[in-house]
């Protein structure tokens, strides 16, 4: 079973952890990075799209990333992982 996820969904989440203030700020520049990607027309969208991954998965593994915010990035991982299945 493939979720159908939509580009606004995914903004929507990282916009999220973009705004909240306990999350510490590298972690929120790195989110922010990635909606960048994501938001980005020029290029491999699916390429994009994987580094977009790279770099939360990457946040997801530092040390100082609250609980809560560690369980929203591995959903906006899965997220993305879908919809870049979906573009294939």
């Amino acid at each position: 079973m493939v979720m159908e996820v939509s580009v606004e969904e995914i903004i929507s989440l990282m916009d999220e952890i973009i705004q909240d203030t306990s999350v510490p700020r590298n972690i929120r520049s790195a989110v922010s990075d990635a909606k960048e990607l994501v938001l980005k027309e020029e290029g491999d969208r699916v390429v994009n799209l994987t580094q977009a991954i790279y770099i939360l998965d990457e946040a997801s593994n530092d040390v100082n990333v609250p609980m809560h915010t560690r369980t929203q990035l591995w959903s906006l991982i899965s997220a993305l992982e879908a919809y870049k299945e979906s573009l294939k």
